[in-house]
């Protein structure tokens, strides 16, 4: 594998700072648990309180399942029953039972029988880590993701994921995104691992090929969010709703950390399959890296990195979001294990700086998912404390290797020994 040594003073290699990292994934993952709804788990309020209008949701279903069964899978106990529940939500009332995937909420109650790709991505992460868990039904679970992208999703023609159907798989949507298609990416780099197929590591590359290597490399490494059916970039889209929670209009510097992250994922894992590995996969790493910190963070005076900018570099909405920073702390990680440059042990630890300051409750439990420009807690985008995934991540995975992906790593008991 193409690492390099880190610095003798990293973090990295600091056993208190992954003692740190433990304690705060515990109170994640304690905090998480009353999340459980029963047909799967809900969206949590800033105390940790599942409203009394709550229903499950197919994407924080997944994604608690997922890291429930990265818990399990580490030896924690508590866990094995909440993967078990995720599993069998996900195989009962969130799928089509007449038509195949899986709707938003249980039964469509929300009144949405749309097909999305990013739900559907994750849907297969949690499937593939929760096999890795050893959970009843999980199997069954990755077999119908997988037969449901194949059939679907997957476009061999443009080698991306198509974006949504309507409920009978008709109308395709003629609109591709690169936020699905950057959770696609992380799904396949599981799938590889779980079926040992590596067709997933070859999808994952083409995805990168496009949205990275060709769109955003020819923006200053800045992601191009959103195209037409012929890849043509949308620069308009969503002007006038910018804070759109998923399609923002304009540049989202949080994922450009993201997928700086999963590229360098992509290559440890092709490298680790024996696969051909373009070289500029570490190069495009590093761009959206730079770009990202460069035009978003402290752009407007604070501290923070801003959730959106325009075409012109400027700030459009100014909060910070959590997921953004728990992201630029695991790209940072990530790129100084590849390549032991020491800016980024600089930047990797700033970023937990600021989380630690701002992010992190200390009295309610979790982390505040929204601050404003001026960094206290707001709720403009994102209410509540929904989200255990990003953070949860971000903690683990500076113990954890490039490749393989995340469940198959714990689960292979790779460098976890400090939990």
């Amino acid at each position: 594998m193409t690492t390099q040594p880190l610095p003798a003073s990293s973090w990295l290699n600091a056993p208190a700072h992954h003692a740190w990292l433990a304690n705060e994934g515990q109170r994640l993952l304690s905090f998480a648990k009353a999340s459980r709804l029963p047909d799967g788990f809900g969206n949590l309020d800033d105390k940790g309180q599942l409203p009394a209008d709550s229903h499950a949701e197919t994407m924080n279903t997944a994604r608690m399942t997922h890291s429930f069964a990265m818990a399990h899978a580490m030896g924690l106990p508590g866990y094995a029953e909440l993967v078990a529940h995720g599993v069998a939500a996900l195989s009962g009332p969130l799928c089509d039972s007449a038509h195949g995937g899986w709707f938003a909420t249980p039964n469509a109650v929300d009144g949405n029988r749309g097909k999305a790709a990013y739900l559907h991505a994750f849907v297969a992460l949690a499937a593939s880590s929760a096999v890795v868990a050893g959970a009843p039904g999980a199997q069954s679970l990755l077999n119908d993701a997988v037969h449901i992208i194949d059939q679907f999703f997957w476009s061999e023609e443009e080698g991306v994921m198509l974006e949504s159907f309507a409920q009978d798989w008709s109308a395709v949507e003629a609109y591709r995104g690169a936020n699905s298609n950057m959770h696609a990416t992380e799904a396949f780099l599981a799938l590889a691992d779980v079926t040992c197929d590596t067709r997933w590591l070859d999808r994952a590359l083409r995805i990168v090929e496009r949205v990275i290597h060709t769109h955003a490399a020819g923006n200053r490494f800045m992601v191009i969010e959103h195209f037409d059916a012929q890849w043509k970039p949308l620069l308009g889209y969503n002007e006038d709703n910018p804070a759109d929670g998923f399609r923002p209009y304009g540049i989202t510097p949080g994922h450009g950390f993201e997928w700086a992250r999963l590229v360098l994922h992509l290559e440890a894992a092709r490298q680790q399959a024996g696969l051909a590995t373009p070289e500029w996969l570490l190069n495009d790493a590093r761009g959206l890296f730079a770009s990202a910190c460069e035009y978003a963070w402290a752009v407007d005076g604070a501290p923070g990195i801003v959730y959106t900018l325009d075409w012109s570099q400027r700030p459009v909405v100014r909060e910070r979001l959590h997921w953004t920073h728990a992201e630029a702390s695991a790209a940072a990680q990530a790129l100084l294990k590849r390549t032991g440059e020491r800016h980024y042990e600089t930047w990797y630890r700033c970023f937990w700086e600021f989380c630690e300051t701002h992010f992190i409750d200390r009295i309610h439990g979790s982390w505040h998912h929204e601050l404003s420009p001026h960094n206290q807690p707001s709720s403009k985008i994102w209410g509540g404390k929904p989200d255990l995934y990003h953070a949860w991540q971000a903690v683990l995975l500076p113990a954890l290797p490039l490749a393989p992906s995340m469940a198959s790593a714990i689960g292979a008991g790779m460098n976890v020994t400090s939990w």
